[in-house]
């Protein structure tokens, strides 16, 4: 009785991780023809359009209000906002270049998480986390900037189902809380924010249509691969600092290492992050991560690497799919990426 008194809780503990781990994500692997992927790909983006739930129908154009205009001396700034379609006002900055020129590239910039609910889209006029100050650089170079507040973040923070005095992390958990409620991740209504934000974009006079592209570091990484996506209206991207493969996360036990707004439900009952970026071909895409970057398995990396690789040589354009990893780097946007970041920008735009 002694012996089986011991043994039980180790049964117990082997059953439990048995049954957390006993789940098979369906292999993607990219077909050996182009025509066979293009039908491929069509399924496996509206399967991730399914997945992001109930989220409102987008009108063709937002509705938008200019509040504010500002001469900054080297570009003008727009102040807007655009209700989602949900409820919320979506706050953002629309930055043009004062070189007087009828058209311009643009660069849609997403902002990061990384716990700092208060800066959101301001992050575009600080160095907290760039070598440079990116409104400063990218309208130097002759872009076009939008910078939009996801949901909990900047203006938007204190802004969630908890009222004006629940802010930051509980904040993002409440929201989450209630968009399940009503059949929809977080993060969908996020992305959905950002592709509304995007048809604001595509609908301004000095934007030249044909060079749109997306960036951002962390969370600003996983928007702007998951716009290109499911848009194809964006040129090319650059990701920076978050390049994450799911079930590398669970099996590196780093769940923690990213926010509840992050997961969507089902997703892995049909594809992993390869299937995901894969949709962006043959698009040109640059991808820059550390290997100690706790929230991308540099394990999960080099899979996705192997995944994506055959599904750009399908259109001949290997070259298009770059992806850079940092040996001894972190969660960070070092000098070397800001200029890979600016000169792939120049290049591809």
């Amino acid at each position: 009785m002694k012996t089986i008194g011991l043994l039980f809780p180790l049964f117990f503990a082997m059953t439990t991780l048995a049954q957390q781990t006993r789940f098979s994500v369906p292999e993607f692997v990219a077909p050996q023809d182009l025509k066979t992927w293009q039908e491929r790909r069509t399924a496996v983006r509206e399967t991730l359009t399914r997945l992001m739930g109930e989220v409102p129908a987008r009108p063709s154009v937002p509705d938008v209000k200019i509040l504010s205009r500002e001469d900054k001396g080297a570009y003008t700034l727009e102040k807007f906002s655009f209700v989602n379609g949900a409820g919320a006002t979506v706050p953002g900055y629309y930055l043009i270049p004062n070189d007087g020129k009828a058209r311009y590239p643009a660069v849609y910039y997403c902002h990061w998480h990384g716990g700092n609910y208060d800066l959101g889209k301001q992050e575009i006029f600080t160095t907290h986390h760039t070598p440079e100050i990116p409104a400063d650089a990218l309208t130097r170079a002759g872009y076009v900037v939008m910078a939009i507040d996801a949901y909990c973040f900047g203006e938007r923070s204190g802004m969630g189902p908890g009222g004006p005095d629940e802010k930051g992390g509980q904040e993002e958990m409440s929201t989450s809380k209630r968009e399940l409620w009503l059949g929809r991740s977080l993060w969908a209504m996020m992305v959905s924010d950002d592709l509304m934000g995007l048809d604001y974009l595509f609908s301004r006079p000095e934007v030249d249509k044909q060079r749109v592209a997306v960036t951002g570091i962390s969370m600003g990484a996983t928007r702007s691969w998951w716009l290109m996506a499911l848009d194809e209206r964006i040129k090319t991207g650059v990701a920076v600092g978050c390049l994450t493969r799911y079930q590398d996360l669970i099996e590196e036990q780093k769940l923690k290492a990213h926010g509840i707004y992050y997961f969507v439900p089902g997703m892995l009952r049909h594809f992993d992050t390869e299937a995901i970026v894969s949709l962006i071909a043959p698009r040109p895409v640059l991808f820059m991560t550390g290997d100690e970057d706790i929230g991308s398995p540099v394990s999960g990396i080099h899979k996705i690497d192997a995944k994506v690789r055959p599904v750009y040589a399908l259109y001949r354009n290997p070259d298009a799919f770059e992806n850079i990893i940092y040996p001894k780097t972190g969660h960070v946007y070092t000098p070397d990426m800001w200029q890979k970041m600016l000169q792939w920008m120049k290049t591809r735009l």
